[in-house]
């Protein structure tokens, strides 16, 4: 098995603007370890960290493997080749062919610790406990989730300036995974009839995501309550009234997500009161994309948001007051309870590995006010960063059959209204795009997805 050069591409010009940032100081990435599902032997299938594949790429990317820059050059420390290997695994690239095709060295996992002793090396804490545990075995200090040394920190920060801006070939995949997103929500609408099941919509959705030689970039979500955020459920049978939500992206070859969700009637038209919530999630999605460009701070979009949300819900009739003061007063969060959208990449939350440090910008922090405790991600927007803008309406009976609701919000929700359109089917709408942000403006990376009423129904008629 061989492999193309890659000593001029992207990964090798992201190692070395790494390094540049990094100057003398040593820094160790782990790749990760297969996870086992239920016994040793019988494991998920391999994906190695996003800051591993942001540097080397999938190809080299190898389980149980280190990135080890050693203050002057990157090399890899990978576990030797087992005779056995082949007969399970098929070939895998040699060491001299990985060099060969990298620019690096590659050692075997066992001189790692002569490379890293005596040394004070950086690294970024796993978010799963294992891989922690195997660097802090390595570094001979105490590694955890979120947990940083200042030289972690300052790793921590190099990664995210250079992945907070994607260059020509992460658009490129970032396209290619909206691309395969599109062909499946337009699969899972067309697949939609009442009688069957969620499950059906979703092997639908999954199948035209799988036939590309891709997977998902995470688990879907495809349901009729779409008022449960991240609802893992696909058991529930499609009745004539319901409305699915379906939340769900396709990942690239090399790992870069699509985030994308639509939501549709079961009958295939909305009725009245579908369509009346729908619209109104519509037009302030709309309006939050309108206001994507350079310099925009993001947060302004998640309140611009809220505030067209708190408009339409009063026209509603669903919220009695003036839409200003409902939404400074977090009533439109008992419908809207998460942020506008969050950073796209190598992961679909990009870098919440890494915590709240990436998304939000050196000297901001999560405000706790109801509306606002969710938001993931408070920068000003830049040329290069990709991002999705998906704001939502629901219809939560933990939130709305909550005695002490009245007195929290004045009174001011309308509970029979919002009973009549969990009755229609509508109990959670969200309207999700990808979006990159250029130096004029915006790119839509999901435009081709159906989004419109007559264009979601147009889709579902096949």
């Amino acid at each position: 098995m061989t492999l193309a050069n890659t000593t001029s591409t992207p990964h090798a010009r992201r190692r070395s603007a790494l390094a540049a940032r990094l100057g003398t100081q040593p820094a160790l990435i782990a790749a990760g370890a297969a996870r086992p599902r239920n016994y040793t032997a019988n494991t998920y299938p391999f994906r190695a960290s996003s800051h591993v594949l942001y540097l080397f790429g999938a190809d080299v990317a190898e389980r149980d493997g280190f990135a080890f820059y050693d203050g002057a050059a990157w090399a890899l420390y990978l576990p030797r080749r087992d005779p056995d290997d082949a007969l399970w695994e098929g070939p895998r690239p040699s060491f001299a062919e990985i060099a060969e095709s990298t620019g690096c060295a590659v050692h075997g996992l066992s001189e790692l610790d002569r490379a890293l002793r005596g040394r004070d090396v950086a690294t970024l804490p796993a978010p799963d406990l294992e891989t922690c545990e195997t660097l802090s075995r390595w570094l001979g200090r105490d590694v955890r989730p979120r947990r940083f040394t200042a030289a972690d920190e300052a790793l921590a920060e190099a990664m995210i300036a250079l992945r907070l801006h994607h260059d020509d070939a992460a658009v490129s995949e970032l396209r290619l995974a909206a691309m395969a997103t599109d062909a499946a929500h337009r699969a899972g609408m067309r697949a939609t009839r009442p009688g069957l099941r969620e499950s059906s919509v979703r092997a639908a959705m999954e199948a035209e995501i799988i036939a590309r030689d891709l997977t998902v970039a995470y688990g879907s979500i495809v349901t009729t309550h779409g008022e449960v955020l991240h609802n893992e459920q696909h058991h529930r049978p499609l009745g004539e009234r319901d409305m699915i939500l379906a939340d769900v992206g396709a990942e690239s070859p090399g790992g870069w997500a699509g985030d994308v969700t639509r939501a549709w009637p079961v009958a295939g038209r909305f009725s009245t009161a579908q369509r009346e919530l729908y619209e109104v999630v519509l037009a302030a999605q709309r309006q939050a994309i309108e206001a994507v460009r350079p310099g925009v701070r993001y947060r302004d979009i998640h309140l611009l948001a809220g505030r067209a949300l708190a408009t339409g819900l009063c026209d509603l009739g669903l919220l009695r007051g003036d839409p200003a003061e409902l939404h400074a007063d977090g009533v439109v969060a008992s419908f809207f309870p998460h942020g506008v959208g969050h950073l796209l990449g190598l992961d679909v939350h990009d870098m919440e590995d890494l915590g709240d440090r990436a998304g939000y910008a050196p000297g901001r922090s999560r405000d706790p006010a109801p509306g606002m405790r969710y938001l993931r991600l408070d920068r000003d927007l830049a040329p290069g960063m990709a991002l999705t803008i998906e704001p939502g309406i629901y219809f939560i009976p933990a939130v709305l059959e909550d005695p002490a609701l009245d007195a929290r919000t004045g009174g001011r929700i309308d509970r029979a209204r919002a009973a009549a359109f969990v009755a229609a089917g509508a109990r959670g709408i969200r309207v999700e795009d990808d979006l990159l942000v250029t130096a004029d403006g915006h790119e839509v990376l999901s435009a081709a997805v159906p989004k419109t009423v007559a264009a979601v129904e147009a889709a579902m008629q096949g």
